[in-house]
């Protein structure tokens, strides 16, 4: 509590300077200003400098249990879609099925490869060593590894056993071929898109707060609706289909999933963290 003859000085001041703040008006001030860009990157390299320091057998069981999560994506998005009638307006709210599984993985801090397109590369960024390179190329790849294990292992589930209604299953292998459709260079195009608005998402947590789930479920929402492809969410619909024999494990492979990785790559490492590090490396040079 400041004292009287502080109070006194401050409201000599004001009466002075209309526009003069006291001490805790300009601390309010402070709070709501919002944070520079440089910011946001500390808290997220140093995010990616924790992960970095992860264990291969932590990673590992991590990035299972994301794989696995993410199958609630397609179970919420084909519940939806079997109870809903065919209009033109179903995909609007089948499709808020889609955040399901990455709610579940970001709020339960679990490893996503399409995370880490950001997190991570933030750290190689800015050391630009061999040593982190390799550091990199180590969570990527058990990250993809085991994010694919439990996408296969929740479609095997969905395809294999009687888990889910005769429609229900239905309704993944529609969501399925509505995927692969569009061809390689399609994908990849969606896949850019996809990557670019998951690290979006990334760059916007560490400061949403109270916010953070309506951030994910906004932004992944609009990449199921735009149908944007996502690596490990829809390896799940295409795995289903290769089990159930509704596509060939090669048409799956070659027309989804590696023009999926590839896009998720570019949208995530190109459109967010290298342009996101070059304005705040811009900033510090200036």
């Amino acid at each position: 509590m400041p004292s009287i003859p502080e109070k006194k000085k401050e409201e000599s001041r004001r009466r002075k300077d209309p526009l003069q703040l006291t001490r805790s008006e300009a601390r309010e001030t402070e709070r709501r200003m919002a944070l520079r860009a440089a910011v946001v990157h500390k808290a997220i390299q140093a995010e990616g400098e924790e992960e970095l320091q992860r264990s291969s057998p932590a990673l590992a069981w991590s990035g299972l249990a994301a794989g696995l999560s993410m199958g609630f994506s397609l179970v919420m998005e084909g519940l939806l879609r079997a109870h809903l009638p065919d209009a033109e307006w179903r995909p609007l709210l089948a499709k808020l099925g889609y955040p399901v599984g990455f709610l579940i993985v970001v709020l339960g801090r679990q490893q996503l490869f399409t995370e880490n397109t950001l997190t991570v590369v933030l750290p190689l960024l800015q050391r630009r060593d061999a040593a982190t390179f390799k550091n990199v190329m180590r969570l990527w790849g058990i990250v993809l590894l085991t994010n694919l294990t439990g996408a296969l292992l929740i479609a095997w589930a969905a395809g294999e056993t009687r888990a889910f209604q005769p429609e229900v299953r239905t309704a993944f292998s529609e969501i399925g071929r509505e995927a692969i459709a569009p061809g390689f260079r399609s994908v990849l195009v969606r896949g850019i898109f996809g990557g670019w608005l998951i690290a979006l998402m990334v760059w916007l947590l560490p400061f949403a707060e109270a916010a953070r789930f309506h951030v994910i479920f906004l932004i992944t929402y609009l990449v199921g609706l735009g149908g944007f492809s996502h690596i490990i969410a829809g390896s799940i619909e295409m795995f289903h289909l290769a089990i159930t024999g509704l596509a060939s494990w090669g048409e799956v492979l070659g027309g989804y999933i590696l023009p999926a990785l590839l896009g998720n790559t570019i949208g995530g490492v190109a459109l967010v963290a290298a342009i996101n590090h070059a304005q705040v490396a811009a900033d510090k040079s200036g």
